[in-house]
């Protein structure tokens, strides 16, 4: 793969025959700072790794054929993984050497930054691991001072209950109100404290076609994406990581971004969603408004 890591670790105990877990990291960096693009509170804001095609079927296919030939070389028994069980990727990778676990919880590699993806054969054949890799943060707390909802308590520990990545991918009902007004823009995760990182500085731009932004999804705007149905949202985000979480969740989170917008032009947006069949598209919609029609932005 281009700009990609691949080392070796022993693995934790998941599989049994697993002897070998050879971890393998893509970079799917931007090549630019992403951050400034929420100054336009008409668009939404789409994580960078979410723009172009589903990282799971990319990585997974590749993976797949490098297992293959670990395989035939080995003669032993292979498993990919690509976020499809519970297996601890980032540490297996910080002890494969390929990085570390950052203050912000993401894996770190001084060469590659940290606009990875990772994923992960095990092999019951037994080689020798590569030194795992130390944590090189120092005092920097770039990440930690980025996050828009606070939600490090600490160096090195998440709440994901105050992640804007969590409450706009996972969280399926009306979220609390202290976070609504600080997801901004965001529509769909949240990179704050991966493109505050200095590391970065070493990073480059994905090679990989597949992905790069689409033109659709990069400062989409938020008229045209509260308009969709699940027809056009399906149409929208097909072969998107964005089409997993569903019509409704996503109106939601583009609703807040709405009543975060500042822009009465979008009034009408909002009142045609207060009739939805969806309650937490509903509730939504009249936050929305309320903020609009208070003059309220965020």
């Amino acid at each position: 793969m281009e700009t990609t890591l691949a080392r070796r670790a022993h693995p934790t105990a998941m599989w049994a025959d697993a002897r070998t877990a050879i971890v393998l990291g893509l970079n799917y960096g931007p090549g630019h700072d992403p951050l400034p693009e929420m100054e336009d509170r008409s668009a939404g804001y789409i994580s960078v790794y979410a723009r172009g095609d589903d990282y799971h079927e990319l990585i997974k296919g590749r993976l797949k054929q490098l297992a293959g030939i670990v395989a035939v070389r080995s003669g032993a028994e292979v498993k990919v993984f690509v976020d499809t069980a519970p297996l601890m990727e980032k540490p297996l990778a910080q002890r494969a050497g390929l990085g570390w676990q950052g203050k912000h919880t993401n894996l770190l590699s001084r060469t590659h930054g940290n606009w990875l993806f990772l994923g992960v054969i095990l092999s019951a054949a037994d080689y020798e691991p590569d030194p795992s890799e130390d944590e090189h943060c120092g005092s920097c707390r770039a990440c930690l001072d980025a996050c828009p909802t606070n939600a490090f308590p600490a160096p090195f520990q998440l709440d994901a209950r105050r992640c804007l990545s969590y409450l706009t991918i996972e969280f399926a009902g009306p979220w609390p109100e202290e976070f609504r007004a600080a997801a901004g823009s965001r529509i769909y995760g949240c990179d704050d404290c991966l493109a505050v990182c200095p590391w970065n500085k070493f990073a480059q731009g994905a090679h990989e076609a597949r992905l790069h932004a689409r033109d659709s999804l990069s400062a989409p705007r938020l008229v045209d994406l509260a308009a969709l149905d699940d027809a056009s949202f399906r149409t929208l985000f097909a072969k998107s990581p964005v089409k997993r979480i569903g019509r409704d969740r996503f109106v939601r989170n583009v609703l807040y971004a709405i009543g975060n917008s500042g822009d009465p032009a979008l009034i009408p947006s909002a009142e045609r969603l207060l009739e939805d069949p969806d309650p937490v598209v509903r509730d939504a919609a009249g936050w929305a408004l309320g903020r609009l029609r208070a003059g309220d932005v965020a």
